[in-house]
């Protein structure tokens, strides 16, 4: 059996929803926020978020985030 290894997991959470206001990042409401999901990597959120992103484009209040969870998890080795 050959010894493959497996990608380090990156975790990326992509969320998103109406904005308060359009200089801030607070929601108008956390009961209506869309949390999209978990993604082990940056590029297959970036695809989520860039898809999500683009169905809200007329609304200018409703954003859509990455997170970079990975660095919230491990801060020590995700410095930068």
């Amino acid at each position: 059996m050959a010894n493959s290894e497996t990608p380090k997991q990156l975790l990326h959470l992509v969320i998103g929803g109406e904005l308060s206001s359009l200089e801030g990042v607070t929601f108008a409401d956390l009961d209506k926020v869309d949390i999209v999901g978990l993604y082990p990597n940056y590029a297959s959120a970036y695809a989520v978020w860039r898809q999500k992103a683009q169905m809200t484009v007329d609304s200018a209040q409703t954003r859509y985030f990455i997170v970079h969870l990975h660095r919230l998890l491990d801060p020590e080795t995700h410095k930068e």
